[in-house]
C-alpha cells in the first residue's frame, strides 16, 4: 500500500533538527503501524510525506519517492491525494472548514461531488461509529479541544479513504475519549484500513497496533513487530524517550499543603450563547498548591481557567487573596496562561525574543534567565529559530518557558504535556515543581496522568461547568482518580 525508497528530506538550509535521513519503509494493507519517539525525531515529518503535504505544502529539499499502491504521490497535487489518504493533524482547527460540525463533516464528501443522499448514508453511519450525536449542529467554536479532535476524526472517516494517517489523535483526549477512539480504530482495522499513528501516549495502542517504528534524529532506528515492541522493559521504555506502554497506577503521595492561606473565589458564572457553561459559586484553593484540573472534555475546564485569568470579559467572579479581591480585568496582571494550543500565543520570529516578551525589559540579566530556562527546556539549541516551524511538543515548551519568566504569581497550563514525550514530560513537571516552590499558585488542566502523578498536590473535578469535588491526596481522592482514569472501555481494550 506504501513504499518509501531512499527518503532524505530537510525543509530548509538550516539544520533544523527535522530532517529525515535514509528512510526505506514498506507498508502492507491493512496494517495499523505505531511511529513513535520524541519531539522532533521526524514523525510528523514522515506523516506529512504519506498524505502529500510535503512537497504540496511543506517546502523543501525532496530526495527519494513516495508510492501508494505503486504510484509516486510527490508528484500529485494534494486534491487526487485526499480522497486515498485522510488526515488528521495534532492541531485539528487547522483542518476546519465550516462554522457548525455538521457541515464539517459534509465538506469533503460535498468537495467531491457525492449525491446529498449518499452524504447523509455516510454521515449516520460515522456519527454512530464515533458516537458524537451530542455535538452535531453545534458551532465548532463552542468545542473543548478533546470534542474538536472527535469532529476532525469522523470529518476524515467521511471521505472512506483507505488510508489513514493521524498524527497524536489522543493528545487532547480524556480517558473515556480515548477508548471511544481506540474502538473506531478498531472498526477501522477489521475494515481492513491501512492506519498510520504518530503518538506519545502509547498504552490505547498496544492491543490495536500491528507494528511499531522507533524513529530517532530523522532516521528509522527500529522496526518492530508489536509483540516484540511490549517486551521491551518499561525501564528502557523510559530510556528511549517514551511513555509509558502500560496504564499508570498512582501511589499514595505524601505531598502536604504547608499554606494555610486561600485563594477565594466566588460567584464564577459564565455562559455562551445564553447557556451557562461554568456555575462556581464559592471555591477554596490553597496558596503556592499545583492543582490538577481534571474532568471529561467538555466539563468547563478551560472555560474556568480562562475566566480565572480574566480573559473572558462577560464572566462573572472575584477572587479574593488575603484581605485584596480582584475583578476579571485585575486578574490579567495577576495571571498568565499557556493556553492548549500553544501556536496562539506565538508573536515573534525567534524563540529568545518570544520568551524575552513576557518580560519587562530587554536587559542582560533577563536574557541570562531566559538562557537558563531554555536549556532546561532543552531548547538552547533552537533559539534562534522561527517558533512557528517547531513540532506542537516544541511549540508547548516555548510557551512553557515564556510562562517561567513571567514574574507572574498565578499561572494557568492548558493541557501542558499534550504532545510531548517522556523525557519532555517530566522536564515540563520538574519545572511546574520549582515554579510552586517559589511561591506561585499554578493551575493545571490535563488528562495526562502521569504528569498527575508527577507533580500535583491538589485537584479539582468538574463536570458539566460545576466543581464536583476538590482537595489534596487523601485516601478518597486518590481512589477518585484512579477511578476516573480507569474507563472500562478503555481498559478492557488493552487488556483483550
Amino acid at each position: 500500500m506504501i513504499k518509501l525508497q531512499g527518503i532524505w528530506f530537510s525543509y530548509g538550509n538550516e539544520n533544523t533538527g527535522d530532517e529525515l535521513r535514509n528512510i526505506n519503509l514498506t507498508i502492507p494493507e491493512g496494517q495499523v503501524v505505531l511511529i513513535c519517539g520524541e519531539s522532533g525525531c521526524g514523525k510528523t515529518t514522515l506523516t506529512r510525506l504519506i498524505n502529500g503535504l510535503i512537497p504540496n505544502y511543506y517546502e523543501g529539499k525532496l530526495q527519494g519517492s513516495v508510492l501508494i499502491e505503486d504510484t509516486n504521490i510527490s508528484e500529485k497535487p494534494l486534491y487526487d491525494i485526499a480522497p486515498l489518504v485522510g488526515s488528521v493533524f495534532q492541531n485539528p482547527r487547522s483542518q476546519f472548514f465550516s462554522m457548525d460540525t455538521t457541515s464539517e463533516l459534509a465538506f469533503g464528501c460535498e468537495n467531491i461531488g457525492l449525491s446529498e443522499d449518499l452524504i447523509t448514508e455516510r454521515m449516520e453511519r460515522v456519527v454512530s461509529d464515533f458516537q458524537i450525536s451530542y455535538l452535531m449542529g453545534r458551532s465548532i467554536f463552542a468545542l473543548s479541544g478533546g470534542e474538536k479532535q472527535k469532529i476532525a476524526c469522523a470529518s476524515s472517516a467521511m471521505m472512506e479513504p483507505k488510508i489513514f494517517v493521524l498524527d497524536e489523535p489522543s493528545s487532547n483526549l480524556d480517558i473515556k475519549s480515548i477508548g471511544d477512539l481506540a474502538k473506531v480504530i478498531a472498526l477501522w482495522k477489521e475494515q481492513k484500513k491501512t492506519i498510520i499513528i504518530t503518538e506519545h501516549r502509547l498504552s490505547y495502542l498496544m492491543a490495536l497496533a500491528d507494528r511499531v517504528i522507533y524513529m530517532k534524529n530523522g532516521e528509522i532506528a527500529e522496526d518492530l513487530r508489536i509483540e516484540e515492541f511490549k517486551n521491551i522493559p518499561q525501564k528502557e521504555i523510559y530510556n528511549m524517550g517514551l511513555r509509558s506502554i502500560a496504564p499508570i497506577t498512582f501511589q499514595h503521595h505524601n505531598d502536604k499543603i504547608l499554606e494555610k492561606e486561600m485563594l477565594e473565589l466566588s460567584n464564577f458564572h459564565f455562559s455562551y450563547e445564553k447557556i451557562p457553561t461554568l456555575e462556581i459559586n464559592h471555591l477554596k484553593i490553597p496558596k503556592r498548591s499545583i492543582v490538577g484540573i481534571i474532568g471529561n472534555n467538555g466539563a468547563g475546564k478551560t472555560t474556568f481557567a480562562r475566566c480565572l485569568c480574566g480573559l473572558e470579559k462577560k464572566s462573572a467572579g472575584e477572587l479574593q487573596i488575603g484581605r485584596k479581591i480582584f475583578s476579571g480585568k485585575q486578574r490579567l496582571n495577576q495571571c498568565y496562561m499557556v493556553m492548549q494550543n500553544p501556536s496562539h500565543q506565538l508573536f515573534t520570529e525567534e524563540v529568545m525574543d518570544e520568551v524575552l516578551l513576557s518580560m519587562e525589559d530587554d536587559t542582560e540579566e533577563n536574557r541570562e534567565l531566559v538562557n537558563k530556562v531554555l536549556h532546561d527546556l532543552n531548547l538552547q539549541g533552537l533559539k534562534n529559530r522561527h517558533p512557528m516551524s517547531f513540532s506542537g511538543g516544541q511549540q508547548q515548551r516555548v510557551a512553557i518557558a515564556s510562562a517561567i519568566v513571567s514574574g507572574r504569581s498565578m499561572m494557568v497550563f492548558d493541557e501542558p504535556t499534550s504532545g510531548l514525550d517522556f523525557r519532555h514530560m517530566k522536564e515540563v513537571a520538574r519545572n511546574l515543581q520549582k515554579l510552586g516552590a517559589m511561591g506561585n499558585t499554578l493551575f493545571i488542566i490535563t488528562h495526562d496522568p502521569e504528569l498527575i502523578a508527577e507533580c500535583c498536590n491538589y485537584f479539582i473535578f468538574m463536570e458539566q461547568g460545576k466543581v464536583l469535588w476538590s482537595g489534596g491526596w487523601s485516601d478518597l481522592n486518590m481512589q477518585r482518580i484512579i477511578n476516573f482514569f480507569e474507563a472500562t472501555q478503555y481498559m478492557e481494550l488493552i487488556h483483550r
